[in-house]
């Protein structure tokens, strides 16, 4: 279930509140006259089952309710009522498999913020995921794996593509440009210092590495690998089940091609940088590709089945 709390302008209350009541699966009407003060107007609470939430939140955009007032929603963890359950057994499909298209835009919206927070994971998962590889070392490589925050703005950029929305878009695409670019400048210099401190060793790097190899050798198994977690990063993202997103994180090569393309780089190794290099573009395309054709056919199923709800 979701909690809705609105802010309305008195002239628009009687609208919304016939709005809630013929919209099916929303329970727990609260209407607060002339309670909100900024903005000022009226506040009208209700819940409403996931599956119907993204309807409704649109019918109340349509209104200009989030121009003129205000829209707020939150997810209810637990809620002990019949006329909850009931408002559930009544919306069409699963609330599992409904998609908030706004909560969507808007969480890879700041998933996908160029700042100096997100520079740090990605640079500190390169970094990690640069004594992986010339360490030949498997639990570093995946520990860069999952802080590595590189997924927000291929989401984004996915969901900008579905929603047609350029500047999203576009700053999911400055995120991983400008990401990427500094993490893998930032992991040249500390190849050099590792170096010269004597840690780093070039012959490591050209050595025999069973367990990293994969990182500079792309085939077809890194692209196939790439668009099913892309799939599975999408629905944990879009539905209420999102405990996959972590094991996404770990099953993609995107911070680990990029650590071994700067190391190799910092030797000089051009062979190791260009496959690293190929195996990032075909990780970032395959998830890309995977993403905006899951949100593709979500949106096509979604709205399939709630046009069968609505004929029923």
């Amino acid at each position: 279930m979701l909690h809705l709390r609105l802010i309305t302008p008195p002239d628009t209350t009687d609208g919304v509140i016939r709005l809630i009541e013929k919209t099916v699966g929303t329970t727990h009407l609260v209407v607060m006259p002339g309670a909100a003060r900024n903005p000022a107007g009226d506040v009208v609470m209700c819940d409403v089952a996931r599956e119907a939430g993204d309807e409704l939140i649109s019918a109340l955009q349509e209104l200009g309710l989030d121009k003129t007032g205000s829209i707020a929603v939150e997810n209810i963890d637990l809620s002990l009522s019949k006329r909850a359950d009931k408002a559930e057994k009544e919306a069409p499909g699963e609330g599992a498999d409904a998609v908030l298209w706004d909560h969507l835009t808007d969480a890879t919206h700041e998933e996908s913020t160029l700042s100096v927070t997100y520079l740090a994971f990605i640079t500190l998962a390169t970094m990690i995921a640069a004594c992986g590889v010339v360490l030949d070392n498997a639990i570093l490589i995946v520990g860069a794996m999952a802080v590595g925050p590189e997924f927000g703005p291929l989401a984004a950029f996915s969901t900008s593509i579905v929603q047609r929305h350029p500047r999203l878009a576009l700053r999911s695409l400055i995120a991983l440009l400008v990401g990427f670019a500094v993490a893998m400048a930032v992991t040249v210099g500390f190849s050099w210092f590792m170096d010269a401190l004597d840690l780093f060793h070039e012959s490591d790097l050209e050595g025999d590495r069973p367990n990293t190899a994969f990182v500079y050798a792309p085939d077809a198994f890194s692209f196939v690998v790439a668009v099913l977690a892309g799939i599975a990063g999408t629905l944990s993202l879009t539905s209420a089940k999102s405990g996959a997103l972590v094991g996404v994180a770990i099953s993609v090569t995107t911070v680990p091609a990029a650590a071994n393309a700067a190391v190799a780089l910092a030797y000089g190794d051009t062979e190791q940088m260009l496959g690293s290099t190929n195996q990032l573009l075909l990780n970032l395309l395959g998830i890309v590709l995977a993403g905006t054709l899951t949100l593709l056919f979500q949106k096509w199923l979604w709205s399939s089945q709630r046009q069968k709800g609505n004929a029923l």
